[in-house]
């Protein structure tokens, strides 16, 4: 990861916006630069993953151009070479140096061509305007707010724009902003038309597009490791990477020292795909310890990002102080896609797409907010195959009736699609879904759990809950972590929609803790 900063107009001292700045040194540890311009600033902090060399480092300029991005253009070694014989002024191997180059020849319909994750900010010099944009799923992060003189303002994060702006926002995947305003350019979660095809056919190009997209996030000049909670999307990564490699992956899973489920599944699926495996082994005072810096490094309330947050970081944290690596792929996004246990309940197909279309579109500040934070805070780049536009494209344009749980097991198709290969173990490949929290370790929520009891009395609680309008904390462990986000992010609630829960709409739903665990279709999964 990267962190990127800009400003729009110059009422603001550079030490002051540069102090501001180097609040998410650790996304780009590398190297930095900060650079005033008569228009306002522009910053950088790199941490090099493609083009390793000095001539890499943002921001790039092009005839009185600028940009900064912290980003991913995937296949872009062809298209670089194009530019090059072309006779762009390309010095690096960096992908992004060939942006202001697309620029100019596509102007603001670039960002649909991007085969990418990333978030931009451009000052176009021709025209006098400052441009800013994200990816259509919002891998990469983008905030932003206005400055007491109406001009805007971008970050990486909001620790960034604290201080700075009244409120901040996430700026939404899909658009650019440009000329004060913002455009949506893509929305990759809805589909006009369903693809009518069958079975077969479905899960051979599901097969083909998921392999593409672990495929292209392979190149990087930096090394790269995979994280393995021994469930099916991250154990599907690992599989088809490795059989994409000479040498064996390396693999990294986390479970409590008590009570961890995944623990041997993700031994399990090592040992079959032939990884070299590490086990982070954690204990309760190493999550009670963790939770107030997890809080903080998310800049969220919500119940499930954080307690599903807590197990990444460490062992994220582990990567960085142990080993060399610098990419991370994991397994993100594959529930939003094909469902999770809570939309065995959903009550029609109608009603399973349009709940998938809202997790795609909300991604950003929930499960890709946490994948991104837990990374990046310990230098490292997130990879997310299941994220891959063509994959997100195609599998929203399913027929939900076939996503739907009629086989008594979740994700079937993404299971079918592969079972043919047998690169995973059948104990993998068939594996129920289990809570990320539970296969971290059952006695992990309860220690959460037990923290806020132990930290409000009953008429605590009530008379502190109370005091919130907004998405008011409704049990003793949200209120921990309201009061704990609120300490750092004072008045920023309103970055976060909404609690990630279950659709309390639908019959079996209605339940007061996020974890699946609590629905009665959960079953074998936490075993």
């Amino acid at each position: 990861m990267c962190s990127i900063f800009g400003v729009q107009g110059r009422s603001i001292p550079a030490q002051t916006l540069r102090a501001c700045f180097d609040r998410t040194l650790s996304r780009g540890p590398d190297m930095s630069r900060f650079v005033e311009f008569p228009w306002g600033y522009l910053g950088f902090h790199r941490l090099a993953i493609m083009g390793l060399t000095e001539e890499g480092m943002q921001p790039f300029e092009m005839d009185g151009s600028y940009v900064v991005c912290n980003g991913e253009l995937y296949g872009f070694r062809p298209l670089r070479q194009r530019l090059i014989d072309e006779g762009f002024p390309i010095q690096s191997a960096s992908d992004c140096e060939i942006l202001l180059p697309l620029y100019r020849e596509y102007g603001l319909e670039m960002f649909k061509t991007l085969d990418a994750e990333f978030a931009l900010i451009l000052y176009d010099g021709g025209r006098h305007r400052l441009v800013a944009a994200r990816d259509p799923i919002g891998i990469r992060p983008l905030y932003y707010g206005y400055l007491p003189d109406g001009n805007i303002a971008f970050a990486s994060e909001p620790k960034n724009l604290m201080g700075l702006c009244d409120a901040i926002l996430p700026f939404p995947p899909g658009h650019y902003w440009a000329d004060g305003e913002f455009v949506r350019y893509a929305d990759p979660s809805h589909v006009d038309q369903f693809t009518m095809q069958g079975e077969e056919h479905i899960c051979r190009k599901l097969r083909r597009l998921l392999m593409d997209g672990v495929q292209k996030r392979l190149d990087a000049d930096a090394p790269i490791g995979f994280l393995l909670s021994g469930g099916l999307d991250s154990s599907l990564v690992c599989a088809i990477a490795q059989g994409m490699l000479d040498a064996p992956i390396r693999t990294f899973a986390i479970g409590m020292d008590v009570d961890a489920i995944d623990l041997k599944y993700a031994r399990m699926a090592a040992e079959y795909i032939g990884s070299d495996h590490t086990e982070v082994i954690i204990s309760e005072k190493d999550v009670l310890d963790a939770l107030p810096q997890v809080v903080e490094l998310l800049a969220t309330w919500d119940i499930t990002t954080i307690r599903a947050s807590i197990g990444m970081y460490l062992v994220c944290k582990y990567i960085h102080e142990h080993t060399d690596i610098r990419v991370l792929l994991t397994g993100e996004i594959s529930d939003e896609l094909f469902g999770y246990k809570y939309t065995d309940f959903a009550p029609t197909a109608a009603a399973f797409q349009e709940e998938a279309e809202k997790r795609i579109r909300e991604l950003h500040m929930y499960d890709v907010l946490r994948a991104d934070r837990c990374i990046s805070v310990n230098s490292l780049e997130a990879r997310v195959p299941f994220g891959d536009l063509k994959f997100v494209r195609y599998a929203m344009s399913i027929d939900p009736e076939l996503k739907m749980n009629r086989h008594h097991m979740g994700k079937y198709l993404i299971r079918k699609a592969f079972e043919g290969d047998h690169i995973l173990p059948d104990e993998i490949l068939w594996r129920q879904k289990a809570a990320f929290s539970d296969a971290v370790g059952h006695s992990m929520v309860s220690d959460l759990k037990a923290l806020a009891e132990r930290t409000y009395t009953d008429a605590e609680f009530a008379q502190r809950a109370a005091k919130y309008d907004y998405c008011r904390p409704f049990t003793k462990e949200s209120l921990l972590y309201r009061e704990l986000f609120e300490r750092y992010y004072p008045g920023q609630a309103r970055m976060i929609p909404d609690f990630w829960m279950p659709n309390r709409a639908w019959p079996g739903c209605d339940v007061d803790d996020p974890s699946a665990r609590v629905l009665s279709n959960y079953g074998a999964s936490g075993k």
